[in-house]
């Protein structure tokens, strides 16, 4: 997903939070955050420039010139007006996520990522505004105790996120592998006026990951690679050698490697009609030094999945978007899923809007077709299209054991972040995962996309949106609190 900032603006009534759930931890990173308030509460570009230069990692700021970051907090600032820390949301050892109430009257939750290891500089701030107060800090958000009361309570939130052009998209809720909720809202495509239905597939930005990591995984039951491979051993043509010969498989999975983004200034100036294969995207970023040394931080890397769909192309002799139709779609029953050419898209996909930044917060927004921002074919990093029906179906063929056998399949649904198992007979699974689950999303300029399994409660929530983040996840949490945690 590209880095950006997402503001939405609504005018509704606000609550109030108590200031003594307000303490950021005393550690480097928690200072830092308090320095980022200050900065940014003082209201002078400079300050704030030297606040990055200081507490930022060069990474974190390449993306744009100093010109654009000034003219971004100047925006920022003109519209919130300054911020107010009313909650410590969470607290990782690599992530504080925190929530402000701004002069304007709107409330800011700011996730901020770290490095893993000293000094532990900010790697990235992510930025969501809106009106209401997160729902699970929504005093008046009641919540429904019977499915009846779900459904009821899901239609009405749903309908006035509709109204409000704040949602469009689809929205599927399954309680022990059968959905209990399942409804549409909005226009796939404002020109011709054509509403969403429940089939129609969107763009689902980063899932498309997951569908990568099992592809690897089912590489890895098979014996064709090992996860501690370097890059070199299976792309020996790798343009970097440092990174081909320190870089291994599970430092792309678990995004360690060093590789960096190939969202960048030579992505802006490529044509993206150009990108369509996988190595169309390779000299974006391959020939790029390693950020840090492999394996000592963890950063988003868009990158590094590009390289991984590169080698399930030389160890499958398939192109990706073959083997993934082959090995995942079609084991699944996922009839609508694909990534598609934005040149020859099928019928019923939904067209992506994004709204252009207004010069006045006061005025509305227009929302534009994303098609300039998008590459012509999404990557093993992302952009393949899918709907509801055959995520759920994902989910059910990943917890049957259809794509991986036991071992593998329980890796993927615990998180994949422990060590990976060793080589297997790739004998399928013979009983159905009990635990684990998922929680993955994807965002782009005119794309959201949420997908959350919970094996324990029997839950599975799946939010698609052809509106920019958090359209979809917004939704997906205030979903998500209404629901029990045990199925009854």
């Amino acid at each position: 997903m590209k880095p950006g900032l997402i503001l939405l603006f609504l005018f509704v009534a606000v609550l109030s939070v108590t200031a003594q759930e307000a303490k950021l931890p005393d550690t480097p990173a928690g200072q830092r955050v308090a320095a980022y308030i200050k900065a940014f509460n003082s209201g002078d570009a400079a300050v704030m420039r030297e606040f990055q230069n200081s507490n930022m990692t060069a990474a974190a700021l390449q993306h744009r010139t100093e010109t654009e970051h000034q003219q971004m907090y100047q925006q920022l600032y003109a519209n919130l007006g300054g911020l107010e820390l009313k909650r410590v949301m969470e607290v990782t050892n690599s992530a504080i996520t925190v929530l402000f109430f701004t002069k304007t009257q709107m409330w800011a939750t700011l996730n901020f990522e770290f490095e893993v290891q000293p000094p532990q500089k900010i790697t990235g701030i992510g930025f969501e505004v809106d009106a209401n107060p997160p729902p699970e800090i929504d005093s008046a958000a009641a919540k429904p105790t019977t499915d009846a009361a779900f459904i009821s309570t899901a239609s009405d939130y749903l309908a006035k996120q509709a109204q409000a052009d704040e949602f469009s998209g689809v929205v599927l809720v399954a309680k022990n592998d059968k959905p209990i909720f399942y409804k549409v809202y909005g226009l796939a495509n404002k020109t011709y006026n054509a509403p969403n239905q429940l089939d129609t597939k969107f763009n689902l930005g980063s899932i498309n990951k997951i569908f990568t990591k099992i592809a690897i995984a089912q590489l890895a039951e098979h014996g064709k690679l090992a996860f501690d491979d370097p890059i070199q051993k299976h792309l020996p043509d790798y343009p970097n050698r440092d990174a081909a010969a320190k870089v291994t498989i599970q430092h792309l999975l678990n995004m360690s490697s060093g590789i960096g983004d190939f969202f960048n200034e030579k992505y802006e100036n490529t044509p993206k009609n150009r990108i369509r294969r996988l190595k169309d995207y390779l000299p974006l970023f391959a020939t790029d030094p390693l950020e840090f040394e492999p394996g000592k931080q963890r950063r988003y890397s868009n990158g590094g999945y590009i390289v991984l769909g590169a080698i399930i192309e030389a160890l499958s002799g398939q192109n990706y978007y073959t083997y993934v139709r082959e090995h995942i779609f079609k084991p699944a029953g996922m009839e609508n899923s694909d990534s598609y050419e934005l040149d020859a898209l099928p019928a019923n996909v939904a067209t992506g809007y994004t709204r252009r930044a207004a010069v006045d917060r006061r005025e509305e927004a227009t929302r534009r077709s994303n098609i300039y921002t998008a590459p012509a074919r999404g990557s093993s990093a992302g952009g393949g299209y899918s709907n509801a029906e055959d995520l759920l179906k994902f989910t059910l063929a990943l917890q049957n054991g259809k794509l991986l056998n036991a071992e593998y399949s329980a890796w993927i649904l615990a998180g994949g972040g422990a060590a990976p198992p060793a080589r297997t007979n790739g004998k399928a699974a013979s009983t159905k995962i009990t635990e684990g689950g998922l929680g993955i999303a994807g965002g782009a300029p005119g794309i959201n996309a949420i997908l959350e399994m919970d094996i324990a409660s029997g839950y599975t929530v799946i939010v698609l949106s052809n509106y920019d983040p958090p359209s979809a996840e917004k939704v997906g949490r205030q979903i998500r609190s209404w629901l029990p945690k045990q199925s009854n």
